[in-house]
């Protein structure tokens, strides 16, 4: 008798979320019998067969953690004092529990609904409010991608706004760090703007700058003092954009307050693990007379329709996908999750708390400088906050070579130099081990003596004089009971996946399952340097490879690069990968960029930051590229055409049937096919970019890959190419390849890389194709469901959508009064976050429930969108009031239930629509939220806490 023991795996049940039953039960109001039936029909012909995803089956989730731990085990983890812009810090406990590792808080989606999102809102206000008092400017945004990237917009801004027009230099400091400045040549050149690198101190003419950057401290340690110089750099109608390091301002003056126009930086060592090197959060303050061009989500304070004190996100016409080709920037995605851990680090300390930090980090630092000279070393410079040159001679590799056999990794500048860089972590006998170091045989200082004897090398003409962090939220949470509450209270006010399906189009918010999540917080992935000798991160390697391998054979790609640390730096590295291209085959004249209408607004705004011009294409009436407009512009721009941006499937939810001769089209007429990943969740097993005719395509690694959005960030958006365009991939100077930078670190946010490696290896192919199947099947379901009650405005051949489906409300404003905003507003009165709300098309609603979402979830979604339509049929007889009804008035509140009740429907209408609720309610803390309100009165940083007591 044979025994079955069956499978181990059950992660792709445990992934999918329709059951078997319900799966045949699907396909049959479909009228298909199969998985395959369905898949044959929505495929095109055309594109049929391009998938070379295997159909291997996947680990168990014990399994694969169980192999990524061994993986993780190669790298290295030897004592860094590498600095250069990431620190070793201290995550404390209830931050990394109750926020890093807490679904209700990675799962969640950008603010953009702000009803719903009022605890990570305040959260990222008190982020930049802290920006705002260390960096002595009045207006910060709610994170930017890295502190290099900040650099980069920080140019482009000054760029903008600086009254010396006809300059087209920028002076960068020799002493911001390395990895800054590459970022900066890279987008510097495609826009025509010269980077001139010099040593500030000995600069005498600065009338040709349009702009500068300055590092303060400086990246060899030193802190300039830069108000003379600022005063020159203004004088001559240039602006000031200042790198500077958040815990270092604790203790200095702070840029605004010695004249800075820009300050930019990095929060990483507020809590956030090196994670070899992102996701971190970075920074970006100005002057108020600067918050229009700000890069960046703003999150500011308004008011609800009660006139309650109420948060959203502030002036988002600002926004790429609004503005499009003249967009001021193309960043879509911030790194909200990390901004959040960054601002809990300094409500739990304290602003007391973070001077103690930053106050014992100095001292342990002049302590060793002391001890340094003692043993006849030169420290170069007289002043420092955490960092130290030394000048070694000879005995530079020597000493490097020393320390690695010690386990201690030291900074490497050149063969005559190296740096030291303490940090929170530090210790008195990592001070002595130094000392041991370098003094081998020497008698060694002693540690008590130099700590009573020794001065600080802060320069006291840039002593901080300022008060900081104030407001109350910073000097209230410092015991664990007190933010453990305050993380519970603040996340309550919010709906994220955790409590509900969050049904939006093109955004793609899938299951973070916990065992793809476990891997982030292992200290063998989270505490690696980016910059760490290579030999010590093989464990990285061994991943990033095979992830590499991994998603080239989910997209028919030969080459894929891991470092663009979002969707649209993914879009960047793309362009600029075929801008190079062309330009080494000496076509550098290319520059025409077709985009048809119905893109998303980070593609135009993209193309322009490549140096592209913009020429849109027309859509159909089916919402289909109009491929005889599209042949027209590719031949009448043949000679110059660069390339096409097409996203597939396509923007409006559909698999176009003619992509084969868009590509094609382009090709014939000398230019390269970017196809935008945003859809992949659509194709993974089914059709491949790579071989239907894409030369590039970025990924959405926080969409299709299950990556957590983590409230607005991080995303990852790596990008594939065919093998004509892998030279022209990202490089960095850590990484062997030659190309421009596009991130600070050479793998972007690597320590969130795990979580697709392990989504892919428990899924396997068969798991991956099954997954994109059940999101068509899904999409197409709710379709179906809903097509009787809500017009589906567009379909493919046979009537299918893809993994999304286009409601169309234009007809019911006109017939009962109620927008698209009322039925998404209505939507959170059952408990649900709304879909995409007027994208591509205005007036309409997007939705996409991802293959996690049950037939359970799935007809509760279905039967809140039908309930409201029957108030909107009320409202279209009369039997609702035009004004007042549940729809204009949603959502409602628990505060609104209890008081006097004015309306012309009931309180169980209004907070109970569905039986269902009775049993699990989610109250929004606040009501409709003004937007004209918030932002003429334009608050972006904490108010007074009596402002909160209003009802």
């Amino acid at each position: 008798m044979t025994i079955n023991l069956g499978t181990a795996n059950e992660f792709i049940a445990r992934h999918i979320g329709p059951r078997s039953a319900d799966e045949q039960a699907m396909l049959a109001s479909l009228g298909f019998d199969s998985l395959e039936a369905m898949t044959a029909a929505v495929i095109p012909d055309s594109i049929k067969g391009t998938s070379v995803l295997g159909s291997e089956d996947g680990q168990s989730e014990a399994d694969a953690l169980a192999a990524l731990k061994a993986i993780a085990g190669k790298n290295q983890l030897f004592k860094n004092y590498i600095g250069q812009g990431y620190y070793n810090t201290h995550t404390p406990a209830p931050i990394l529990r109750n926020l890093l590792e807490n679904p209700a808080w990675y799962t969640a989606y950008t603010p953009y609904q702000p009803e719903i999102s009022q605890g990570r809102l305040e959260a990222l206000l008190n982020f930049q409010t802290l920006v705002s008092d260390l960096t002595g400017l009045p207006i910060a945004n709610a994170s930017l991608l890295d502190e290099a990237t900040a650099a980069a917009e920080a140019m482009t801004f000054c760029k903008r706004l600086s009254k010396n027009k006809a300059s087209h230099a920028f002076f960068v400091s020799q002493h911001c760090h390395p990895q800054t400045l590459d970022v900066l040549r890279t987008r510097a050149e495609p826009l025509g703007i010269d980077i001139v690198v010099g040593d500030e101190t000995e600069l005498s003419d600065v009338s040709a700058f349009f702009g500068a950057l300055l590092q303060y401290p400086a990246s060899n340690g030193e802190v300039y003092d830069y108000r003379e110089l600022v005063q020159r750099f203004h004088a001559a109608n240039a602006l000031v954009a200042v790198a500077a390091d958040l815990l270092a301002l604790t203790l200095l003056t702070a840029p605004g307050e010695f004249g800075a126009d820009v300050a930019i930086g990095s929060a990483q060592r507020f809590g956030v693990p090196l994670g070899f090197g992102g996701p971190h959060a970075a920074y970006f303050a100005t002057r108020d007379a600067f918050k229009r061009d700000m890069p960046g989500r703003l999150v500011g304070v308004s008011i609800d329709r009660f006139g309650k004190t109420a948060l959203r996100l502030a002036m988002q016409t600002r926004e790429q996908h609004i503005r499009r080709e003249k967009a001021t920037s193309n960043i879509c995605t911030a790194q909200v999750l990390l901004a959040n851990i960054a601002s809990m680090f300094a409500v739990y300390h304290g602003p007391e708390g973070l001077k103690r930090i930053a106050l014992r980090t100095h001292n342990l630092t002049s302590i060793l400088a002391a001890g340094l000279e003692r043993l006849g070393l030169k420290v170069l410079g007289e002043t420092a906050f955490d960092t130290l040159t030394l000048a070694t001679g000879t005995a530079t590799a020597e000493l490097h070579d020393k320390a690695r056999a010690q386990r201690i990794n030291l900074r490497q500048i050149d063969a005559e130099h190296l740096g030291l860089s303490l940090d929170e972590t530090s210790t008195q006998a990592d001070v002595e081990g130094l000392w041991q170091l370098f003094g081998a045989g020497q008698v060694q200082p002693d540690f008590a003596a130099l700590a009573a004897s020794t001065a600080s090398r802060l320069p006291a003409a840039l002593l901080r004089q300022s008060a900081i962090l104030e407001h109350p939220v910073f000097n209230r949470y410092h015991s664990e009971t007190e933010l453990m509450r305050y993380l519970r209270r603040l996340a309550d006010k919010d709906l994220a996946l955790d409590r509900s399906m969050i049904p939006l189009g093109s955004c793609t918010m899938k299951l973070n399952a916990a065992s793809e999540m476990i891997p982030v917080t292992w200290a063998e992935f989270g505490n690696l340097h980016p910059f760490a000798p290579a030999e010590q991160s093989q464990g990285y390697l061994q991943m990033t490879t095979e992830l590499e391998a991994m998603l080239c054979a989910a997209t028919g790609y030969d080459a894929v690069s891991l470092q663009p640390n979002a969707g649209s730096q993914g879009e960047y590295a793309g362009l600029l990968a075929i801008r190079a291209y062309h330009r080494s085959r000496g076509e550098a004249h290319r520059d025409i960029c077709l985009i048809p209408s119905s893109a998303h607004g980070t593609n135009p705004a993209t193309a322009h930051m490549a140096g592209m011009r913009v020429v849109v294409t027309a859509c159909d009436a089916r919402g289909n590229v109009d491929v005889e407009d599209l042949r027209a512009k590719a031949i009448e721009h043949r000679e110059r055409l660069a390339a096409i941006m097409i996203t597939y499937p396509s923007t409006h939810g559909v698999f176009e049937e003619a992509i084969g001769e868009i590509c094609a089209i382009i090709h014939d007429n000398g230019g390269q096919v970017y196809i935008d990943g945003a859809n992949m969740n659509a194709m993974v097993g089914l059709c491949a970019p790579g071989k239907f005719g894409g030369d590039v395509s970025h990924l959405n690694l926080h969409k299709t890959f299950c990556i957590p959005h983590g409230g607005g960030g991080p995303g990852v958006g790596p990008i594939g190419v065919k093998s004509h365009l892998a030279p022209f991939l990202p490089g960095h100077a850590q990484l062997e390849n030659t190309g421009g930078a596009v991130c600070a670190a050479p793998f972007g946010s690597a320590s969130i890389l795990p979580i697709t490696w392990m989504y892919i290896r428990m899924m396997g192919g068969a798991g991956l194709k099954r997954a994109s199947q059940m999101a068509i099947l899904n999409a197409n379901y709710i379709a179906r469901r809903l097509e009787e009650h809500y017009p589906v405005l567009y379909s493919g051949g046979n009537g299918l959508v893809a993994h999304e489906c286009i409601l169309d409300l234009r007809p019911l404003k006109d017939t009962s009064g109620i927008s698209v905003d009322d039925v998404a507003k209505r939507l959170i009165d059952f408990g649900f976050h709304a879909p995409t709300m007027s994208f591509p098309v205005a007036g309409t609603l997007m939705i996409e429930p991802t293959e996690s979402e049950s037939k359970e979830e799935l007809d509760r979604f279905c039967d809140a969108m039908i309930r409201i339509r029957e108030e909107i049929r009320a409202v279209e007889t009369g039997s609702l009031d035009k004004d007042d009804n549940p729809l204009k008035n949603a959502p409602h509140t628990a505060a609104e239930l209890v008081g006097e009740w004015s309306h012309g429907y009931s309180r169980e209408q209004a907070v109970y629509p569905l039986p269902s609720l009775v049993e699990g309610k989610y109250w929004p803390p606040v009501g409709r939220v003004d937007n004209v309100f918030g932002d003429r009165n334009l608050v972006c940083a904490c108010p007074s806490i009596e402002s909160y007591q209003d009802v």
